[in-house]
């Protein structure tokens, strides 16, 4: 039965030559909500209604550019002998965490240019955010990519998993982990998580900061059961090192925030 197994088509339609792939249109669609539910919640928290929009202009195309030279650098020995690969980012190959780098300096110079608080178009942006990332995931799932290590099909089907995440998982004669999945749910849980967070009116950068945290608690134990990841060195895989980092770094501001003043305002203060 296994041998009849076809993958899903990674290319959605075609336009003459053009190949429009699912990764793309999935990923596109998890900006384009991630985007909108933004642009609510800032005017409701009485930011101007171009904000997130002019926003976005410069943070999403620098988010891609960083999140595929983040995954380049570290697969510098395959993409410094195909250097036409560079581009093709619809094969795959941009890493969250390179995007995020690029999209929170981009939020950080837009936010002082504008006269605005970094940390409420963060929080605002934080569910939006892991949304997008809960999204995105489906689509490694299209492209067979981003999956863990060996399992049996027996194992898949204990876990409840639809048919055709089953069959997808099904890749050169073996069965994976769908740690897409894995990290997708982990992902839908945290925005659930911090939309309610709102609610108890947390001081100004916690929900940020509550993002930071639990994103890189499921991503250190997703990522431990990946075989595709970027590594720092033999043995240590560089997403796990980041993680931990962030965690680290998100308990710190923690604290000195709140001890120092600094988080006086809170989140349902309209205060720009």
């Amino acid at each position: 039965m296994e041998e009849s197994i076809q993958p899903l088509n990674p290319i959605a339609f075609s336009l003459g030559p053009l190949q429009v792939h699912w990764y793309g249109l999935i990923i596109g669609a998890g900006l384009a909500l991630a985007l909108w539910l933004a642009i609510r919640e800032a005017d409701r928290r009485g930011l101007p209604k171009d904000t997130f929009p002019d926003l976005m202009l410069w943070a999403i195309p620098i988010a891609i550019i960083s999140a595929r030279i983040y995954y380049v650098i570290f697969q510098w020995d395959y993409y410094s002998s195909h250097p036409g690969d560079i581009v093709k980012i619809w094969n795959g190959g941009i890493a969250i965490h390179g995007a995020l780098i690029g999209s929170v300096a981009t939020a950080y110079v837009f936010s002082k240019k504008n006269h605005l608080s970094f940390w409420k178009i963060a929080d605002i942006a934080a569910p939006s955010i892991i949304l997008g990332q809960a999204i995105g995931r489906w689509g490694n799932f299209m492209n067979q990519e981003a999956h863990g290590g060996e399992v049996t099909r027996a194992f898949l089907e204990n876990l409840h998993l639809p048919e055709f995440i089953v069959n997808q998982m099904y890749i050169n004669g073996a069965y994976y982990h769908p740690t897409f999945l894995y990290e997708s749910v982990w992902d839908l849980v945290g925005f659930f998580l911090l939309i309610g967070l709102r609610k108890v009116n947390l001081r100004r950068g916690e929900i940020f900061l509550s993002y930071m945290v639990w994103y890189s608690i499921g991503r250190f134990f997703v990522e431990g059961l990946r075989t595709d990841s970027l590594m720092l060195t033999e043995n240590l895989r560089m997403a796990q090192m980041i993680s931990i980092g962030l965690i680290a770094l998100a308990v710190v501001l923690f604290v000195y925030r709140k001890k120092s003043g600094l988080a006086k305002v809170h989140y349902l203060e309209k205060e720009n």
